[in-house]
């Protein structure tokens, strides 16, 4: 009641007090029946009708303005008075103050009142700057004053400082703490001590993060600035000192998974790999949770989301731990379905459905779906280029869910210009260069042209090529070639013609097993050493082949191994058509192999061996016949040096060959550098005999790019023969085998 009866009162002053203050005036307020309130707006002298220091009288005596104020009803819900009955007019005509003219202003010359009609002149400005005009906002210079300059008006030096860490290198996270300090970013300077400060405090951010993120969530990171001493009169360095304290290490006192049902039932737990009393690791738990991610699709279910996870952390036991729930939406268990396509049409569904390695109907796999589109990418006939699995609600007899796959599809460009070249001691330079039309005959018939320049060689060749053509990764060439090749060993100009079946590997699928087979018929006019005549004559061959290759890999690169072997086997039936038919046979072997001694030394060899049957030496054109030297092969020797001469010096080839290689690859980032010993020789019987090998050795530098080692090797032969080279160089792309 109190409270409201108050509200009454001010609101009846509130309806008055326009009227009665109509001048600037103080009064003093009190309740009815009391005395007047004591305050500060009048001094004792002026109240009851008294006069002020000046001699004026109050303008409202207290006894007058109280007699004014309506009476006060006892009903707190009554009606407030209407405004009417405040009227002025009720009021003492002397309460009401008259209206007062303002006084004049002083001159500006004078400090007297203006006279009338008198007008203020303009005020000098005090400094004249004043009365330019303001610098427009573009025009306006930004840069910060220089707070901290000497005398001369040279900035004072950066504060230097150092830093320590404390109870990080016990949790191991020390380096990942340099790598992301603040205060190791600003390198020991700043502009003063406050943003040292600033970088203190960022960096103990950092730790705490860093700590939480071992499982340690209790702790705590403090860093503390110290002013190290000073000599000569210099000033001293900061030295900031963070000490990290973990705390205790909370661990997981259980793990729920809520997802529906799976085939297997424990699909998702057995792949879940984390463990009751496991530290609650960021890292290692979401590693866990994204191996869910990755195995699911793999393993039927390509829909799978993994949700957010929940760590309930309870300190107050004898050892912090935390309730770890995960949700994983499983989506269905689905299977292949049928391939589908939408954008730029470059293969129809038939060439499509060459691609896939999985069968309509079997469980559906991530790495298979990821397989297909890598070999869309691998013709190089796209921009880009998904494939995403789409839900269609056709259900197998097995309960899972046929999953289409779309393959969208943007066409690129179908035509390269391509370039390689090489150099080695003997061989001389070697440029080709290739365009290739892709797409020329749809699907994936490529027309091929290339050219070789050279010291030593030069030709043309054309070449239609199908890829994939029926099968996946098989492809089908047809070949036409005229060259020119002039070495010690023969001069001769070829021409071939040649069709082959291969199925092969590639830098972005390297296969176990390959192989390749065809057929060829050339023609050839070659320079031969007569050892009859005693001199060199020129002959023509004609010779048809049936060439085939097997290779078996079980290395880990196929330009850069590092481990593993690798075995080939060359066999081709041939006949020579020189004024009889001579058949006979050209065999070749080849084993390779790849030990990583640890992560930087790769030791690799080489075995090779090779044998002509059915024919003799003079009878073969000397193309065919078999060399040894180079870089390919024995290198501190020239290219085809190796093996038999005639009296001129000239080598004239064999029908076998071996020869062996050891190098000590080391690499260092992009670099490498290979130490190599080889040995061989080739031979004018039939099967290799072992004996008078030739032995070159070397050093040979790498430089290791994203489609293989460039390789530089500089060899010496070890026991020359007369006309042998002291150093051979060979600059090529790849490693020598």
């Amino acid at each position: 009641m109190a409270e409201r009866i108050g509200r009454h009162t001010w609101l009846a002053f509130a309806l008055i007090a326009p009227t009665l203050f109509s001048s600037p005036v103080s009064a003093q307020l009190s309740k009815p029946g009391t005395a007047p309130a004591q305050g500060p707006s009048l001094p004792q002298d002026q109240r009851e009708g008294s006069a002020d220091p000046q001699g004026n009288a109050p303008i409202v005596p207290d006894a007058q303005f109280n007699a004014a104020l309506p009476p006060l009803s006892g009903d707190i819900n009554a009606p407030l008075e209407p405004m009417s009955a405040m009227a002025k007019d009720q009021l003492p005509a002397q309460a009401i103050p008259s209206p007062q003219t303002a006084p004049p202003l002083p001159s500006a010359q004078t400090n007297q009142p203006l006279a009338t009609g008198e007008t203020i002149g303009a005020i000098a400005p005090e400094d004249p700057q004043l009365a330019q005009p303001l610098t427009p906002l573009s025009g306006f210079d930004t840069t910060p004053l220089d707070t901290m300059a000497d005398a001369k008006g040279q900035r004072a030096p950066d504060i230097r400082y150092d830093m320590e860490v404390r109870g990080l290198a016990e949790l191991k996270l020390d380096d990942e703490f340099k790598g992301l300090s603040a205060l190791r970013e600003g390198k020991g300077k700043a502009a003063n001590a406050t943003q040292v400060s600033a970088r203190a405090r960022e960096d103990e951010q950092l730790a705490i993060r860093l700590m939480k993120s071992l499982g340690y969530y209790d702790a705590t990171a403090i860093s503390t600035l110290q002013r190290e001493g000073a000599e000569d009169g210099e000033t001293g360095r900061l030295k900031v000192v963070l000490t990290a304290t973990p705390g205790r290490l909370y661990r997981l006192s259980s793990i729920t998974v809520n997802a529906q049902p799976t085939v297997p039932t424990d699909l998702i737990r057995s792949n879940l790999p984390l463990k009751v009393g496991d530290a609650i690791e960021a890292a290692r738990i979401e590693g866990a949770e994204a191996n869910v991610s990755l195995v699911l699709p793999q393993r039927g279910y390509p829909f799978v989301k993994v949700g957010q996870r929940d760590i309930l952390l309870e300190d107050q036991g004898p050892e912090p731990v935390g309730a770890y729930t995960l949700p994983v939406d499983t989506g269905p268990r689905s299977s292949f379905g049928k391939l589908t396509t939408v954008g730029d049409t470059v293969f129809d569904l038939n060439h499509l459905n060459v691609f896939p390695r999985f069968d309509e109907g079997q469980l559906y796999d991530s790495r298979l779906t990821d397989d297909l589109r890598n070999a869309l990418v691998a013709t190089g006939l796209f921009n880009g280029v998904a494939v995403e699995p789409k839900r269609t609600g056709r259900m197998n007899p097995d309960g899972t869910e046929q999953i289409d796959l779309q393959v969208t599809q943007t066409k690129g460009p179908s035509r390269t210009l391509s370039g390689e070249g090489g150099y080695s001691t003997g061989q001389g330079v070697r440029l080709q260069g290739s365009f290739t039309n892709r797409n020329a005959f749809p699907p994936e018939g490529a027309i091929i042209a290339s050219v070789i320049a050279g010291t030593q060689e030069q030709g043309l060749s054309g070449t239609f090529r199908r890829s994939n053509a029926g099968r996946r990764d098989r492809t089908f060439q047809v070949i036409a070639s005229a060259s020119h090749q002039n070495y010690d060993a023969f001069d001769a100009f070829i021409g071939t013609v040649a069709f082959r079946w291969s199925y092969d590997s590639t830098p972005i699928w390297q296969k176990k097993f390959t192989y390749a087979f065809g057929g060829e018929l050339t023609g050839t006019n070659e320079s031969v050493y007569d050892f009859a005549l005693g001199d060199r004559r020129r002959a023509t061959f004609g010779i048809a082949a049936i060439p085939g290759q097997v290779v078996f890999d079980q290395s880990n690169d196929l330009l850069n191994p590092t481990r593993g072997y690798r075995l080939k086997l060359n066999l081709s039936p041939e006949t020579s058509v020189r004024g009889a038919v001579r058949p006979y046979a050209r065999t070749m072997i080849e084993g390779t192999f790849y030990y990583p001694f640890n992560d930087s030394l790769v030791i690799a060899g080489r075995a090779r061996a090779g044998a002509i049957f059915g024919i003799d030496r003079d009878d073969l054109a000397p193309s065919r016949r078999y060399y040894g030297g180079g870089g390919g092969s024995v290198r501190g020797y020239g290219f085809q040096r190796l093996g038999p001469l005639d009296p001129q010096g000239n080598p004239v080839g064999g029908r076998s060959l071996n020869e062996f290689a050891l190098e000590a690859r080391y690499r260092f980032g992009n670099f490498g550098i290979v130490p190599f010993i080889d040995a061989g020789n080739s031979y004018e019987s039939t099967l290799p005999t072992g004996k008078d090998l030739r032995f070159g050795a070397g050093i040979g530098g790498r430089f290791y790019t994203n489609f293989g080692p460039l390789r530089v090797d500089v060899a010496t032969p070890l026991n020359p023969r007369p006309g042998d080279g002291k150093v051979a160089l060979y600059i090529s792309i790849g490693q020598a085998f």
